[in-house]
């Protein structure tokens, strides 16, 4: 019985490094992970463009509708 305890902390340590060596190696749920993390990243840089190319316009465009508002009254 003695001996049982004395290897207990023996057999959680290999227990919990074998956990997390089978997690570090297991690649199934990555790459549906890694693929989600890229479309996100590729969506935010897309609106960022987007919106950088949009916005000058759109500050030409208002100021034109506002000078004409002002104009006309």
């Amino acid at each position: 019985m003695l001996k049982k305890i004395s290897q207990l902390p023996l057999m959680a340590y290999l227990a919990v490094t074998g956990f997390i060596n089978d997690l570090r190696n297991d690649e199934r749920g990555l790459s549906g992970v890694a693929v989600a993390v890229l479309l996100i990243l590729i969506a935010v840089l897309a609106i960022i463009l987007i919106w950088g190319a949009l916005n000058g316009w759109l500050t030409d465009l208002w100021d034109r509708i506002t000078g004409d508002a002002a104009r006309i009254s």
